[in-house]
């Protein structure tokens, strides 16, 4: 059985941000069996990375795996650390499923929720491209950050 080739380049630049280092770390915690252990970051990070062609091999209707919610929980997590690293206040992340893969992701600050995304399709879980990644992870943060920095009175409560 051949095995698929990465997509993500060992020397890709994007493997240098804060949330890929940060998912990495969350990604090489969970991985509780040591199936990690000498791997590279690029092939740590790259079954996150759905190219057209990897997400046409994924059925359009399907229950998520639980290596698949692993990951997801792991980008929130993620997520919630660099919240933290950035606004000195704990975040705490939330993610709720359904057995189809239907839920919620929340990230409270206090008693303030900074993230509340609703999931679908969670077994098609991950991003076009590390750019991709990047790109939608620093909106995420923009506007968490401005939250906290508008209700600071709930976010530390």
């Amino acid at each position: 059985m051949a095995t698929a080739a990465l997509v993500v380049p060992e020397n890709d630049v994007n493997l240098n941000s804060d949330i890929v280092i940060d998912y990495i770390r969350q990604l090489r915690a969970i991985d509780t069996y040591d199936t990690y252990a000498g791997w590279s970051e690029a092939k740590i990070i790259d079954p996150v990375i759905l190219t057209k062609e990897r997400k046409q091999a994924i059925p359009v209707i399907g229950d998520p795996d639980e290596i698949t919610i692993a990951r997801l929980k792991a980008y929130y997590n993620s997520v919630a650390t660099l919240i933290e690293k950035k606004s000195g206040l704990m975040a705490a992340p939330i993610v709720h499923l359904s057995h189809e893969g239907f839920g919620r992701a929340l990230i409270m600050v206090g008693k303030l929720v900074i993230v509340d995304k609703i999931l679908r399709d969670t077994h098609r879980f991950g991003f076009a491209s590390l750019e991709d990644l990047i790109e939608k992870t620093d909106k995420v943060l923009e506007k968490a950050l401005g939250l906290i920095e508008k209700y600071p009175a709930a976010a530390t409560d």
